[in-house]
């Protein structure tokens, strides 16, 4: 039987895209690679020479206690031009959703979000966020005070709205069970405004 050969720096680098800004630990890393922390050490050097090996537009770096992907700083006149520039792309189906919860529910936590959502939310929260349709509005009460998501004036200008009363209404059984179909309803009535 063929030894099999594992490409942990492959799996590594990808863990580490998915979990996106909120890294991932050492502990994280050993516990869903199931090796052991000197391993884990081995992967996480070789994956960082790679990076600094080759003209890569990324690296591998290491904030507090977690290890995450990140741009290299040479680049960043470059990025910033992406972030700036008008935004004629359209939104994807997660930051639709995203969006529509908040519209909706504001001002909202993102583990209220991710609750009705079902997934991970802060991919779409950043996009919104740079797009200028939603902002921080302030921290919710309690451990931890996250962070409490509202839409802008640049929501209701994206979508031709005079304010949020203008928001397709749902009946209160829609309203108690935000579901896809809710959401649905709400992209179809906006993406005929954004087609037109």
């Amino acid at each position: 039987m063929p030894l099999e050969i594992i490409n942990w720096t492959s799996i590594l680098e990808s863990l580490l895209f998915a979990a996106g800004d909120e890294g991932l630990s050492l502990k994280q890393i050993v516990e869903v690679m199931d090796v052991d922390e000197l391993k884990a050490r081995e992967i996480i050097d070789e994956l960082k020479q790679e990076y600094e090996s080759k003209n890569r537009g990324i690296m591998l770096v290491q904030l507090a206690d977690t290890y995450q992907l990140a741009t290299k700083k040479e680049n960043a006149n470059y990025l910033k031009k992406l972030v700036e520039s008008p935004q004629t792309s359209t939104l994807s189906q997660a930051a639709l959703e995203t969006l529509a919860i908040i519209a909706y529910r504001q001002p909202i936590t993102r583990v209220e979000i991710e609750e009705i959502r079902g997934v991970k939310t802060e991919r779409p929260i950043n996009t919104l966020i740079a797009k200028a349709l939603i902002k921080e509005v302030g921290r919710a009460e309690g451990t931890g005070r996250a962070y409490l998501y509202g839409t802008t004036k640049e929501f209701l200008d994206y979508f031709g709205l005079k304010s949020l009363e203008e928001l397709p209404a749902l009946s209160e059984n829609e309203e108690e069970e935000f579901i896809q179909e809710e959401a649905d309803l709400f992209f179809e009535k906006f993406q005929e405004t954004i087609n037109s």
